[in-house]
């Protein structure tokens, strides 16, 4: 590990004008689980670590405010999963949070880093796709925010431009039923990456959304709003040619985790399933 800067700004605003001044060379700390990793295999080099955690303006909550919930960039995964408001209006949420990594990596992690991290295999990437999550970025120009689907650019690379921070995750409460159901398949029960993981959202107007993760360069979305799918009467084999239309736009690679075929085949699996649990859900909403 070569030596480094650190500091820890008290203001956005002082956090912002570090990051303008030290461009690349500066890395900012939440929860820091995938910065010492980076870290201490050398895959990381900073010249300054930016540490955030007592930054005002960016403490841990997650509130309510005009109709949407508010989740800041410093908010640990357990604090999501066990947030009454989060179980309420975004149960898959809670779910995709429970499955990253081990209960102290939970502790540590935030949700904002799981996003900035990037991985194609992110396990909160396919709920909060699926919720319409929005990003909100400051920078010395000002706050700017985009969704979620647009934030994602590629492994490892996002819409953060030189000297932005993300400073929140804004996820709209739903004004109609839905069905939401997260799905998510691995190696080996524990602490694993993804080799696949999803999200399904069946709205009460007929639309239904699904949310693929480790099947593609980024997470996506893809959508049906023939009504197809959230008709639980509807012929079984149009289902699953809709369903199959769908997970085609997947482009899964072959790895350590899996072959892209096994990707393939089972991401139409885990779809089906999450397909049912999400109807189920929103017929007992």
């Amino acid at each position: 590990m070569q030596p480094f800067k650190y500091v820890r700004p008290e203001t956005v605003d002082e956090a912002v004008a570090l990051l303008a001044e030290h461009g690349d060379e500066a890395h900012l700390l939440a929860g820091g689980t995938d910065l010492m990793i980076g870290l201490r295999h050398g895959t990381i080099n900073p010249g300054i670590v930016v540490d955030i955690k007592r930054v005002a303006g960016l403490l841990p909550e997650i509130r309510e405010n005009e109709g949407a919930l508010i989740i800041s960039s410093t908010a640990v995964l357990t604090d999501v999963i066990r947030d009454d408001r989060v179980q309420r209006h975004f149960p898959a949420l809670a779910e995709a949070a429970a499955t990253v990594g081990s209960v102290a990596i939970r502790n540590r992690a935030t949700v904002v880093g799981n996003i900035c991290n990037a991985s194609p295999a992110a396990d909160t990437a396919p709920a909060l796709l699926v919720y319409g999550a929005e990003i909100d970025l400051m920078s010395s120009s000002g706050l700017r925010r985009v969704l979620l689907d647009e934030f994602f650019v590629g492994p490892g690379q996002t819409e953060i431009q030189p000297g932005e921070i993300v400073t929140a995750i804004s996820l709209p409460i739903p004004t109609q039923p839905v069905g939401v159901a997260f799905g998510r398949m691995t190696r080996r029960r524990g602490v694993d990456l993804a080799t696949i993981n999803l999200c399904c959202r069946v709205n009460s107007d007929g639309v239904t959304t699904f949310a693929y993760g480790a099947v593609g360069p980024r997470p996506f979305l893809v959508g049906d709003e023939t009504g197809v799918l959230a008709d639980r009467g509807a012929n079984e084999q149009d289902r699953d040619a809709v369903l199959l239309e769908m997970t085609g736009h997947a482009s899964p690679i072959t790895d350590v985790r899996a072959s892209a075929e096994y990707r393939q085949a089972m991401l139409e699996v885990l779809s089906r399933r999450a397909l049912q649990v999400a109807s189920d859900r929103l017929a007992a909403a």
